[in-house]
């Protein structure tokens, strides 16, 4: 006959299965919520000593273990949701140099909204993740169109793909002909020229200071003039084909800038190793049992006790009736067990409840409902008058 509820307990450590807060002496001590007396509170909850209760002490222990580590993994499991977009990319840790944020403080990030604005900066061409490479052709006399596939990424990117960003097809900028002694332009009667540390960059010329609009106009006609009286250099671009224009008359490099496609379109991009990714690395470790307030304990009580029901249920459940002398007596088994998961049901929504009320979002709801309040009140107080 296996022994029963003597109606005390005496804990020691590895009573427990798992040992979690064997060594805690909020759980282990002479505490209020100690487990020896959660085990007595419970027993007598069960109705000890006006009936026995089946069950040995170190089941108790067991449902108040299993209590804790219900509680602790809910609330992580919400701070896990409420955290993990400023959570992933952080560095997990390793050994004894993990990181545990339970019962920490977790900041609010902008890297996540960085990142994502990385590669908008890839597209503007501002920046991002994906590298921009440089390329040129040849360009020969009298021949306009030609395919950048064929003639660069073949041969250049083992047949990748390439998206074309730039095509520097521009002529020469009109600063470098603003002091072109062939054009008249640079009039003045003072070499100033290597005052301004161009001399190395321009034709040595006359030079007058003249107001800055003056320059702007005159670089803004040798624009115009190549636009309207000379054909314009430009060019079409269509499937990575390009046809230049004019038709060249020359020959000479043309240089593009490009992204090879896969390097955007992958999934990959930035991967690290060693950080958070997701709930499932996210270090959030069992509660420390006496860094749980007590509203947090009371939680832990009457769920560690719908435990011990659901255990004591499922012992009466083994015989449903047991034979006594004249008669037979049923055992209440199944109504212990429906009992203990309506309880159950109940404590776990509630808790849920809780902590969805203190969400990040619901915090910014509730405060910005206090400022908007606020306002209302302050606008009914009245102004006082100043009498000069």
């Amino acid at each position: 006959m296996e022994a029963i509820w003597p109606g005390s307990s005496s804990f020691s450590s590895g009573n427990t299965p798992y040992g979690f807060y064997d060594s805690d002496t909020h759980f282990s001590g002479s505490s209020a919520h100690s487990v020896d007396n959660f085990a007595d509170w419970a027993a007598k909850r069960m109705g000890y000593p006006i009936v026995a209760v089946e069950l040995q002490d170190v089941q108790f222990f067991t449902c108040y273990e299993e209590a804790i580590t219900e509680y602790s993994a809910q609330v992580n499991q919400f701070n896990i949701r409420d955290n993990i977009l400023s959570l992933q990319g952080q560095e997990t840790g390793s050994g004894a140099d993990k990181t545990n944020l339970t019962h920490r403080k977790v900041t609010p990030t902008i890297g996540r909204n960085i990142q994502l604005a990385e590669q908008y900066g890839t597209e503007a061409g501002v920046g991002g993740t994906v590298s921009w490479k440089t390329g040129s052709i040849e360009i020969t006399s009298g021949s306009q169109e030609y395919d950048l596939n064929a003639l660069w990424a073949n041969v250049s990117e083992s047949g990748d793909a390439i998206e074309i960003r730039k095509v520097f097809y521009e002529a020469s900028p009109a600063i470098t002909r603003y002091f072109d002694p062939y054009a008249g332009t640079g009039d003045g009667s003072y070499n100033m020229l290597d005052s301004f540390g161009w001399g190395n960059k321009s034709p040595g010329v006359s030079f007058m200071m003249m107001p800055m609009y003056a320059d702007i106009l005159k670089i803004q006609a040798i624009e115009f003039n190549d636009q309207i009286r000379k054909s314009a250099y430009s060019f079409e671009l269509r499937n990575n084909k390009i046809r230049i224009f004019p038709n060249p008359e020359s020959t000479y490099n043309l240089w593009f800038q490009y992204i090879v496609k896969k390097d955007r379109d992958t999934t990959l991009q930035g991967v690290t190793e060693g950080v958070i990714t997701d709930v499932s690395n996210a270090p959030y470790n069992n509660m420390d049992f006496k860094e749980i307030n007590d509203v947090g304990k009371q939680w832990i009580k009457k769920y560690g006790l719908a435990l011990c029901k659901e255990l004591l249920g499922t012992i009466r459940s083994k015989y449903a009736s047991m034979p006594i002398p004249g008669a037979e007596t049923t055992l209440d088994g199944d109504t212990l067990r429906n009992e203990a998961t309506a309880e159950k049901e109940v404590l776990m929504t509630q808790l849920r409840e809780m902590l969805e009320q203190t969400s990040r979002r619901a915090l910014l709801e509730a405060d910005k409902d206090e400022a908007q309040f606020l306002n209302e009140k302050l606008a009914k107080v009245p102004y006082p008058i100043y009498i000069g």
